[in-house]
């Protein structure tokens, strides 16, 4: 040890001296180079910028939450809730683990072309079942639906012989990249992301899955899955355990609930030992996991004042202690996940079903939300805005004329169904999103805005209204190009600086999942019974 020791701190008794020589002797004798260094004002900043980054938000609540009624109920007093890390679990995830990739909601899956690609090509089609059982709310077949985003997870040779060894389940296409999607048909899938075949049996969770499965980022074996549509009885959330196959979690129909509807569209998503899930049923569950076991630990019920409560359908939007959604009565709340006490109020006019999307500019985060039109009436405003996630305040406001839509018996809202993308590289200052049925069409325009002001730079018309949420794809010189699905199965390559369409072609039935990217590929769902890989060249 003395060994170790010695040169260590003369290196450091040199350091401290190093202005009173001159650097061409001390490379001479090998023992500092100068541009190594670091003054002290670069080391305080650094430091600075870490305590920022780890240090938690403000838990005071603001006026705002006085437009609001809520009840928090506390099930186990014996675990703290209080988060001890706020740091983001998915940052090392060897995959994509919950719905568009983070707790951010980004999507930044780091999707990578070469050059300046000009199609879109399929690579495998994977069928699911179809289940064409009469519902009250109709049939609905296999494949999947919104949001509908698989998970996409490489593992390592470690975890592949635990699976070998403890699996039941595995098929002989098990490999180390592999997809898992939740089915309309009521099942969850796993298929080889290189070969497109079976790579395990499915499980069965009888009812419609509708929303995005969730992989616990700790990788302790569970598996979220939410019911979306009831088929038979029960009807709620689910955990399996992906290494023994078996279902380890169920909590049905919440007696306590504000709102009867017991769907969970949401896309759980897991903060330090504690996971939350909003639900349909106007609750947002908070469950302590003790190792892979979930004990439930707290709730929060919420209405605006002198209106009924509204359940949840996007996915909790989280940055360090704080959590965004948007509820079906187009409020937008902002929780403190150690307690769950509302911070913030937003009332933004309408139902929200897509997720909020977080970016933080100069340590403060901003979130882009938007609206649909619904209880508007046939026609409305969908108010895209961005917020300060700090106190809510509005920072820009843009509103479009929309329309709901009807076809076959059945009425499609206007608005924003797809969750905004982030723009990258070259499009840097962009947001991008699909808005239905403007005006007097039919069809949606995949639009961009300038992320600072809200103006829309530019409005590409798709061919039909479109639910899918638009991925990015970034060349070797930064320039950006995004791939759009509209809920008629035409797929698009558009150019994400001009919103030229580059490639289109009907490839599908339907296009109303979310992507995950891999590199240049992308898995996707179809309403019907297909689950696809398409590569972009």
């Amino acid at each position: 040890m003395k060994y170790l020791i010695i040169p260590i701190f003369l290196f450091a008794a040199i350091t401290v001296n190093v202005s009173f020589f001159s650097c061409t002797n001390f490379k001479g004798i090998g023992i500092v180079d100068s541009s190594q260094l670091v003054d002290s004002d670069s080391i305080r900043a650094v430091l600075e910028a870490e305590s920022i980054a780890n240090a938690p938000l403000p838990t005071e609540q603001l006026s705002s939450v006085n437009d609001i009624e809520y009840s928090i109920t506390s099930f186990d007093t014996t675990v703290s809730g209080e988060l001890k890390s706020i740091k983001n679990l998915y940052a090392d995830a060897q995959g994509s683990y919950t719905f568009r990739g983070n707790p951010m909601r980004t999507a930044d899956y780091g999707g990578s072309v070469k050059g300046n690609p000009t199609k879109i090509v399929q690579k495998w089609v994977f069928h699911t079942a179809y289940d064409g059982t009469q519902t009250r709310m109709g049939s609905w077949g296999g494949g999947s639906g919104w949001t509908g985003q698989p998970v996409y997870v490489k593992w390592t040779e470690e975890q592949m012989k635990r699976f070998k060894a403890e699996s039941p389940a595995l098929k002989p296409a098990f490999g180390n990249e592999e997809i898992m999607v939740g089915s309309l048909c009521g099942k969850v899938y796993f298929i080889d992301f290189k070969t497109g075949e079976a790579s395990r049996e499915p499980l069965d969770v009888t009812n419609p899955i509708k929303g995005s499965i969730s992989l616990d980022p700790t990788l302790n074996g569970n598996l979220y899955v939410g019911h979306g549509i009831p088929k038979v009885d029960p009807m709620g959330q689910m955990a399996f355990n992906i290494f023994t196959h078996e279902k380890t979690f169920f909590s049905g129909r919440d007696g306590n609930a504000w709102v009867s509807w017991c769907a969970f569209d949401s896309s759980p998503v897991r903060v330090d030992d504690f996971l939350f899930w909003p639900g349909e049923n106007g609750t947002i569950y908070k469950y302590w996991i003790n190792g892979d076991k979930l004990v439930k630990h707290t709730t929060l019920r919420f209405r605006a004042k002198g209106d009924g409560a509204a359940g949840t359908e996007n996915s909790l939007c989280v940055f360090k202690n704080y959590g965004f959604f948007g509820s079906n009565h187009g409020d937008v709340l902002c929780i403190d996940l150690n307690t769950l006490k509302p911070i913030w109020h937003y009332d933004n006019v309408d139902d929200i079903d897509a997720s909020i999307v977080c970016e933080v500019e100069d340590n403060v985060p901003y979130l882009y939300c938007g609206c649909e039109v619904d209880q508007q009436g046939n026609n409305g405003l969908c108010h895209m805005v961005k917020l300060n996630g700090l106190n809510g305040e509005k920072v820009w406001e843009t509103n479009i004329q929309c329309h709901k839509l009807n076809m076959g018996g059945k009425h499609f809202d206007g608005g924003l169904y797809s969750t905004p993308l982030l723009g990258q590289g070259d499009c840097s200052d962009l947001l991008f999103a699909n808005i239905c049925q403007r005006d007097n069409s039919n069809k949606a325009e995949f639009t961009a805005f300038n992320r600072k002001t809200g103006e829309i730079v530019y409005r590409t018309q798709l061919q039909s209204f479109a639910w899918s949420s638009p991925v990015g794809f970034l060349n070797e010189k930064g320039k950006m190009f995004v791939f759009a699905g509209d809920s008629f199965g035409n797929a698009y390559l558009i150019d994400g600086k001009t919103g030229n369409i580059i490639f289109t072609e009907h490839m599908v039935n339907n296009f109303e999942s979310s992507p995950v990217v891999v590199g240049n590929q992308l898995v996707v769902g179809s309403r019907g019974s297909e689950i696809y890989k398409f590569e972009i060249q």
